[in-house]
């Protein structure tokens, strides 16, 4: 199986790196992908210091089988950033999958692509999910139709895999999990609000306070 496919990965200035090369680096593995990182104005963009160079304009790609977003402090910027939305929704229209990453639902939000779905995204900004229309559902990986979202940051690689056994199948989904040795085993159980010590949620939490307080 080894039928053509192409993955578009939309970033913007702030985005966290993770978001996206976490699930880049599970869809790159399929066979017949063609994996494209775009940005608006192409060329450059910043990811919490890491620099990705000789992107891409997203006007410049026609269309794409699988649309992923990712998200970042960047977020809010780009939600107000008209074109980039607009780009978001033109190549959505024509996907097979629509999907994103930690506060990347927002941004199909944003575009209108999140009315009567049930969705997920990063903790903090799981609650603004229904602002959009969604149903908000705490799990790592949503599916509702072809729109696929992931919870916060690591949930990317959870989504990959979940694209690839839908797109090929479960055993080569498998295969690439073993290939990655993804078996997470964190020194701490604190990676949820829900397990986190109180102090640790709420030092987090009032730091994302001036992000949200831009999104709504």
């Amino acid at each position: 199986m080894s039928q053509s496919l192409s993955i578009v990965i939309a970033l913007f200035p702030g985005v966290t790196h993770l978001d996206f090369t976490g699930p880049h680096q599970v869809l790159c593995r399929l066979p017949g992908a063609k994996v494209t990182v775009a940005s608006l104005a192409g060329g450059e963009i910043e990811a919490d210091g890491l620099v990705f160079a000789r992107l891409p304009k997203l006007s410049d790609i026609q269309a794409c089988d699988v649309l992923i977003v990712p998200g970042g402090f960047g977020t809010t910027e780009a939600m107000g950033d008209r074109d980039f939305i607009a780009e978001i929704r033109r190549l959505a229209d024509g996907a097979r999958y629509v999907c994103s990453v930690c506060t990347g639902s927002l941004l199909l939000g944003q575009a209108g692509l999140l009315r009567g779905k049930r969705a997920t995204s990063h903790w903090v900004t799981h609650p603004l999910l229904a602002q959009f229309g969604a149903t908000p559902v705490d799990e790592r990986v949503v599916w509702d139709g072809n729109l696929v979202t992931g919870a916060g940051v690591s949930a990317g690689l959870d989504l990959g895999l979940s694209i690839a056994a839908k797109v090929r199948d479960v055993t080569y989904a498998q295969s690439l999990q073993l290939l990655a040795e993804y078996a997470p085993q964190p020194p701490f159980n604190a990676g949820t609000p829900k397990t986190a010590p109180p102090e640790v949620h709420q030092l987090m939490g009032s730091m994302f306070d001036p992000l949200l307080a831009g999104m709504r």
